[in-house]
């Protein structure tokens, strides 16, 4: 459930747009990790929490904000293991497919892209964490054997760096 959309309501005033910009670069840095990080970010601005709730949810129906997600540094937690599987699926079988590794516990993430022929086959992604690398591989033996899914063509990728992880930018005219 969206936790915005489910408790917003009209403000009794709206925000200014020096809050809505204020709100905006709040929004980019992450939620505050305490209890009631909606009510931080109003203090922040000099509003209520539910001008904050309300313009949040307005921005969600307007398509400024498409969703609310965690960024998860893996690696701090100590999951140095990280590969990414990649999968030559039959265009008639790969949306069951991506249903079925979707609903692992091991896959953190599974989405389907266009292959890059004639150098890229490869049309399912899915990402697998672990500690240790030997721990990876054999999810994965264990995952094409209970999908059953020996005989597709798949690499395995193991990264090697961490690159910046960030949430999504929201002040226009700003370059990274």
């Amino acid at each position: 459930m969206n936790y915005v959309a489910f408790h917003a309501r009209a403000p009794e005033q709206a925000l200014s747009s020096e809050q809505q910009d204020k709100l905006r670069s709040l929004l980019e840095q992450g939620l505050p990790l305490v209890a009631n990080p909606y009510a931080q970010l109003a203090e922040k601005i000099n509003a209520e929490e539910t001008q904050v709730l309300s313009q949040i949810a307005l921005w969600q129906q307007q398509g400024l904000i498409k969703r609310f997600g965690l960024v998860v540094k893996h690696r701090q937690l100590g999951y140095q293991a990280n590969a990414m599987v990649v999968w030559d699926i039959n265009d008639q079988q790969v949306n069951d497919i991506a249903a079925k590794l979707s609903k692992r516990s091991e896959v953190s993430l599974c989405y389907r892209r266009p292959r890059q022929l004639p150098h890229w086959p490869y049309n399912l992604f899915c990402m697998i964490h672990g500690k240790y690398r030997e721990q990876v591989l054999q999810q994965i033996d264990e995952i094409t054997e209970q999908l059953h899914l020996k005989t597709i063509n798949k690499a395995v990728l193991f990264s090697h760096k961490a690159f910046k992880q960030q949430g999504a930018r929201y002040q226009r005219g700003k370059s990274e």
